[in-house]
């Protein structure tokens, strides 16, 4: 393979070369400075006369003398069972201080998307052991369902919660986890380490750690990474996956500094116009396969500038996905943990991964009437603030306390808590038990016979002093 003097120009991480033969996209490429130092890169696109190659290790000293090869094969990431419990960097090089990965094959880390008459429909539960995610925002084996946070949110601590405690219920398969941190402090990235450590959970765990101070050009091929890694246990292994993506909007500021220094014209809010295509080609990598036992699941985690939900990154993501899990600023302040807002969260798939056989026959009831009376006790707090509860009816009085309960006793849960499902329902029948029986509109008969228990009316006896 040649080497060739042809740079024209540099811009940010972003080396122009003049084209001398013909190259392919996403072709790896060596770049050797006059130091005789070697850089890598991969070509980004390609045009008559000119080849754009995106910077691994960053553009500094890149000068026009700098010699580029071109090696005529793309990103491949080595791949073999003994990837789990080990910490990868963005590129997939070992951090932990442990040997190098022997890999039992090299697969190319663009991926191919599931063709749809392959994909099987999800249709089992996944428990998380978290409350709100279990009852009301069920995952299901499979499913994409990102979380949609704030900054200052601890999106962070319930991503390693959703590692630690997510299992499938009844199913034969290994359960393993991806998690790969995109654009995170060294801070970050020591407690992620520290908590995988010391839970355990690292044993069925493989992480994928970019820092903040990691290219930008990296960033942008760890979710890839991880994918990869997720499709060959998945596909080839036979393993049940859950794949946790944080931070999706670090991913997206990337997208948008490569398209400015590429002078792209830019689209909504300065990002790149096929931003949209660019993140379903992630977020369409997951799912089952006909004929497969594995599955892949996707939790893409993002934050949401200036907590606007309608910010192209999370309306795409929303657009893409299954459903969303929404953080609440409102929760967090009061001091509840997961701050989780049952009532703009949604899961698509939700229905299919619930049910007799699945969790239990009352789900669906308990789920429903859960979000009915918390979503009118939230809104009498509106109307207690302008008349006063007085002037609120005996039922109205019960549904604002049962909000209160309800985020105080279903919401929130220790950060070490992992509930099955069975001890979810059973919070739910405790609070309905303060409600009269009639007013449970959303539970059949049959269920309100089964589970329902009015609650007990306490003799309160007032002692006089003489």
């Amino acid at each position: 393979m040649k080497e060739y003097k042809t740079i024209k120009d540099v811009a940010g991480p972003l080396v122009f070369v003049e084209k001398t033969h013909p190259v392919g996209y996403g072709e790896l490429v060596s770049i050797r400075l006059s130091n005789g130092q070697l850089k890598n890169g991969q070509v980004l696109d390609t045009s008559e006369n000119l080849v754009v190659v995106q910077v691994f290790e960053g553009t500094s000293s890149v000068g026009k003398e700098a010699m580029v090869k071109f090696l005529g094969d793309t990103i491949k990431l080595p791949v073999s069972e003994d990837m789990l419990g080990r910490i990868l960097n963005g590129a997939g090089k070992p951090i932990d201080q442990g040997p190098e990965i022997i890999p039992e094959k090299k697969i190319d880390i663009i991926g191919a998307a599931i063709n749809p008459y392959a994909r099987l429909q999800p249709a089992d539960f996944i428990q998380t052991g978290v409350s709100t995610i279990d009852c009301t925002n069920t995952l299901v084996r499979g499913q994409k369902l990102p979380i949609f946070s704030g900054s200052g949110l601890p999106h962070n601590e319930i991503a390693l919660q959703i590692a630690r405690q997510a299992k499938v219920l009844g199913s034969e398969g290994k359960f393993v986890v991806i998690f790969a941190a995109m654009g995170i402090t060294n801070e970050e990235a020591q407690y992620f380490m520290a908590d995988f450590e010391r839970t355990g959970a690292l044993e069925r765990s493989i992480v994928f750690l970019n820092l903040a101070d990691d290219p930008a050009v990296e960033r942008l091929i760890t979710p890839r990474m991880a994918l990869t890694a997720a499709e060959y246990l998945a596909f080839e292994k036979d393993m049940h996956v859950l794949v946790i993506l944080t931070d999706m909007t670090n991913y997206c500021e990337s997208l948008r500094e490569i398209g400015a220094a590429r002078e792209e014209i830019p689209g909504r809010r300065g990002y790149p116009g096929y931003m949209y295509t660019d993140l379903a080609m992630i977020y369409e990598r997951a799912g089952m396969i006909k004929g497969k036992k594995g599955s892949i699941t996707q939790i893409p985690i993002l934050t949401m500038p200036g907590d606007d939900i309608t910010h192209p990154i999370a309306d795409l993501t929303g657009y893409i996905t299954e459903g969303q899990i929404v953080l609440s600023r409102e929760l967090h302040r009061k001091g509840i943990y997961p701050p989780i807002d049952v009532l703009p969260s949604l899961s698509r798939l939700m229905n299919l991964g619930i049910g007799p056989k699945k969790t239990r026959e009352d789900h669906k009831n308990v789920s429903d009437q859960c979000y009915a009376n918390y979503a009118e006790g939230r809104d009498l707090r509106g109307l207690v603030a302008i008349v006063g509860e007085e002037a609120l009816s005996e039922r109205d009085r019960r549904l604002l306390k049962f909000a209160d309960a309800f985020e105080a006793r279903f919401v929130r849960q220790n950060r070490l808590e992992d509930r099955g499902i069975a001890d979810t329902l059973a919070i739910g029948w405790s609070l309905f038990s303060t409600i009269p029986k009639q007013e449970l509109t959303r539970i059949s008969p049959e269920l309100k016979e089964k589970y329902y228990k009015p609650a007990q009316e306490k003799e309160i006896t007032v002692q006089v002093k003489r």
